[in-house]
């Protein structure tokens, strides 16, 4: 998965939920970003890359999420 589809499920999660999900280009260097669900977030890398699974993991964890939410 690369950041945009992850970004697409989260905003689809968050639809599905009722949680309000946004993402932030300025708010990182160069292709960073910060996503926003709900109170938490996570630093987004480049949209374009795949994200491994290690990242992935923690990015979830930041957003207090499991993989199962978001397939």
């Amino acid at each position: 998965m690369n950041g945009n589809e992850f970004i697409k499920r989260v905003k689809k999660l968050g639809k599905a939920t009722g949680t309000s999900v946004r993402f932030e280009a300025r708010q990182g260097k160069g292709s960073h970003g910060r996503l926003y669900y709900g109170s938490k977030f996570t630093t987004l890398k480049d949209r374009k890359k795949e994200i491994r699974a290690g990242l992935l993991h923690a990015m979830l964890n930041q957003l207090e999420l499991t993989i199962e939410d978001i397939s």
